[in-house]
């Protein structure tokens, strides 16, 4: 079974050697057919020829200008893999890599799933390490946005998501969202379709810098919210 691991990136110069190195390893060990995917998102710090410059293998680099947001890059990489699992994560590995083979493990325990949906308040230590003010900005943001939208699993915005290849060609080809609300709309096609999605207790490892501005970004979000709601219902399949 081949395993697609795709990584978006926006000038991510001061991580992302590193994160492709680990990764590699941890891929290398623990499967024996896979690839890693880094899409660069209209960087303009040279993180995508950092990692063409590193030659490992079974790695590919898209690039692109000029930056689209980051549910194009991971629209672009996933639909440009060829696994039979095809997940995304962070650049900075938040969820770190053990992450991928409990991600392989549970869609092995569950073989009617479409989707596993990694999530932070299935367990107590889902938000160790967060600050408490942080931790609360989070949680409120889910649930305004849960409310909007209509979810109802319990983190729509954990940044470890995982597709079987049927469902990723399925749902990627019809979302549209460039922008941090990509996940839901994903989410939505996915409930639309009637797919299988199963959760998987997550925490972060890494603790880096949000790039998420809560008022400005949960504005943007609702308004394509409102509008991808009404797209994919009047959709017919």
């Amino acid at each position: 079974m081949k395993i697609s691991v795709c990584i978006p990136m926006y000038n991510e110069k001061a991580v992302i050697a590193n994160t492709a190195q680990e990764l590699s390893r941890y891929m290398a060990e623990h499967f024996e057919d896979y690839e890693i995917l880094f899409c660069s998102d209209g960087s303009q710090d040279g993180c995508d020829e950092i990692v063409k410059a590193l030659e490992l293998p079974c790695v590919q680099v898209i690039s692109y200008q000029p930056n689209q947001g980051k549910g194009y890059a991971v629209r672009t990489a996933m639909l440009a893999a060829k696994g039979e699992i095809r997940m995304f994560t962070d650049a900075d590995l938040a969820y770190g890599t053990e992450v991928i083979e409990r991600v392989v493990n549970t869609f092995a325990e569950h073989p009617e799933a479409d989707l596993v949906i990694g999530s932070r308040n299935l367990q107590k230590d889902g938000y160790e390490g967060y600050t408490f003010l942080r931790k609360l900005m989070s949680k409120v943001y889910i649930k305004v946005l849960c409310i909007a939208g209509g979810f109802r699993l319990s983190d729509s915005q954990c940044g470890c998501k995982a597709f079987s290849g049927e469902a990723t060609e399925k749902i990627f080809s019809r979302c549209e969202v460039n922008r941090f609300a990509f996940d839901f709309e994903a989410i939505l096609w996915a409930m639309k379709m009637n797919m299988k999605i199963v959760e998987m207790p997550v925490k972060i490892i890494n603790h880096g810098e949000s790039k998420v501005s809560v008022i400005k970004d949960t504005l943007r979000m609702l308004r394509d919210l409102r509008k991808m709601k009404k797209r994919i219902k009047n959709t017919k399949l």
